[in-house]
């Protein structure tokens, strides 16, 4: 029994491994080959005395929104201006219909106040939060099943903050 016993230990750390890399390649494949989208922040307060410096994220795409008429999770599909900047179209549970120019966020609404989309946190070196004020912008990239990635913030000439 003991030797299947590190067998077993063995082939889940195996597993995890495969699992924690397959992971990582998604997310890096998101970045490099993600559609960028940027979204217009709401305002939000800056810090957490727990957590250090970081910028709570809320966006407007999810401002004035009766979620108790959506479903809990779904996609948010939005339309891009010329600039790149996100304009919400509706709310859906699934991922079609979708019209030429349309993109998917994949969203959870964990109450019926408010929509998460997975980038609601953006963490920055401590005493960096003045740099951050000006932020307009969050920038994401998505793929086409709605998945998102945080990328930065973006300020109001659409410069990415650093």
């Amino acid at each position: 029994m003991n030797k299947y016993k590190w067998l077993i230990i063995i082939l889940n750390l195996v597993l995890l491994l495969v699992y924690f890399n397959y992971s990582v390649v998604e997310k890096e494949t998101l970045l490099k080959n993600g559609q960028p989208i940027l979204l217009k922040l709401a305002p939000v307060d800056p810090r957490s005395l727990m957590q250090g410096d970081y910028m709570n994220l809320r966006y407007d795409i999810a401002n004035n929104i009766n979620a108790e008429k959506i479903p809990k999770r779904g996609y948010c599909v939005v339309k891009l201006d010329t600039k790149g900047i996100a304009e919400q179209v509706r709310f859906q549970k699934d991922p079609t219909p979708l019209r030429t120019g349309e993109h998917l966020i994949k969203y959870t609404s964990p109450n019926q106040w408010r929509i998460n989309i997975g980038a609601e946190s953006f963490f920055f070196q401590e005493g960096q939060s003045e740099k951050y004020d000006a932020a307009e912008y969050g920038g994401i990239k998505t793929d086409k099943d709605g998945n998102s990635l945080l990328i930065g913030l973006y300020d109001e000439n659409l410069k990415l903050i650093k």
